[in-house]
């Protein structure tokens, strides 16, 4: 899997450009990371999955996954 990083100018529409580029052939995903708000979706993601575990709560767990691999 290849990667690429791109710097938006403060004026940009990240989410056009992410639109934009999931249209084009070959574009499996895109993922918007904020540098001054590190905490990106992923992260969000593993934090919530952590939590989720802790507390045995192993049906919105399931169901949450189950909505992710829906979704795409």
């Amino acid at each position: 899997m290849k990667y690429l990083k791109v710097n938006l100018e403060e004026t940009a529409d990240a989410e056009v450009l992410k639109n934009t580029l999931l249209q084009l052939k070959g574009v499996a995903s895109v993922e918007i990371v904020d540098d001054e708000n590190p905490e990106s979706e992923l992260k969000k993601a593993f934090a919530k999955t952590k939590e989720q575990l802790k507390k045995g709560d192993y049906e919105t767990l399931v169901n949450d996954i189950f909505e992710i691999i829906i979704k795409k």
